[in-house]
């Protein structure tokens, strides 16, 4: 068909993610946060354990399988407690918010590790109340470190910002000074059955070439040149190659945002274990709470995992907790 375009073949690969390089850190930064009137941290980290099996019982209200059982895929992410270990005031001003100042706890001594971490801890947060009072202050924040050492997983704790629910900052200043220097469990921030969006960084694939980095098709075996190439690098005006032109380079290890997970249990091996015998493949057995989350999750084993109260919530959310009436132990097959 000439020019026309009509039975060409749609371009390959997504340039909605473009340019694809590597994520700068493997904590990933959260920059848009939910508008929340509920005064309480805004997100909560974990570890990626794994994908299993539930059955449960269908409450959404608008589909043809509602009251019935349903197998549904799940992640298991472990969530073990976190400190507050500072605070984080901000001003907001024409070039956005700049910080104004920020007040460190004496958190667990694997903080020493980080570089970044203040040394000059803090018993009260007097300081940041009389910016307040002033006027030079718009937005607070909350700075949270993970403790992977009480699921023995490492040492080296991450430390990240997260945003709090409200309005009113004298409001959020009460509810940090309520948890400053103390430790934070996900039921906490969390509830069942609620909706998050989950950020993570992907699997690392490394240098790939057009084919696997972006589904090009590969050439019949009498080309002339190589076959898994692409078959032009564009015409010849304009006289320049475009951006939007498939070459290889940098796979995987990107942020990435999967929105609208809802969360089916959050529970404790004490109270509900659901570790195989052998433990989980590639991570081991359960020692603290865990999230299970509905679908597949970005990342491999062990990868930080970030659950944000969900930003753009479903028109049609279902709510309540739900009913899961069977769950799958990976190697096991028990009930």
């Amino acid at each position: 068909m000439g020019g026309s375009g009509r039975n060409k073949k749609p371009r390959s690969g997504s340039l909605g993610y473009s340019p694809r390089k590597r994520a700068s850190k493997i904590v990933p930064t959260l920059n848009t946060w939910p508008e929340v009137d509920d005064v309480k941290i805004l997100d909560f980290p974990g570890y990626k354990v794994g994908m299993s099996h539930i059955l449960r019982i269908d409450d959404r209200r608008f589909t043809l399988t509602k009251g019935k059982e349903m197998v549904i895929p799940v992640t298991l992410i472990e969530t073990p407690p976190v400190y507050v270990c500072g605070v984080r005031a901000y001003k907001n001003t024409p070039y956005g918010f700049k910080t104004v100042t920020e007040v460190w706890a004496e958190g667990p001594k694997e903080l020493s590790r980080l570089k970044t971490v203040s040394k000059k801890p803090e018993k009260n947060l007097s300081k940041i109340q009389s910016l307040i009072e002033e006027g030079n202050v718009d937005e607070l924040r909350a700075i949270i470190c993970t403790q992977p050492k009480v699921i023995n997983l490492k040492k080296k704790p991450e430390v990240m910002e997260s945003s709090i629910g409200g309005k009113d900052v004298n409001a959020k200043l009460e509810y940090l000074k309520s948890i400053f220097g103390k430790e934070l469990k996900v039921k906490d921030v969390l509830d069942e059955g609620e909706f998050v969006d989950v950020i993570s960084v992907t699997k690392g694939k490394g240098f790939q070439g057009v084919v696997k980095r972006w589904g090009v098709k590969i050439q019949h075996r009498k080309s002339n040149d190589a076959r898994r190439h692409v078959g032009s690098i564009g015409p010849w005006h304009p006289p320049k190659v475009m951006w939007t032109v498939p070459f290889a380079g940098q796979m995987g290890f990107q942020k990435r945002t999967e929105l609208n997970k809802r969360i089916f249990r959050i529970s404790n091996p004490k109270d509900v274990n659901i570790t195989p015998k052998e433990g989980f493949k590639h991570y081991g057995v359960l020692k603290s709470d865990y999230t299970m989350v509905k679908g597949s999750v970005p990342g491999p084993t062990k990868r930080i995992i970030r659950l944000r109260k969900s930003i753009r919530v479903p028109e049609r959310r279902t709510g309540g907790v739900p009913e899961i009436t069977y769950i799958y132990k990976a190697s096991t097959g028990e009930a």
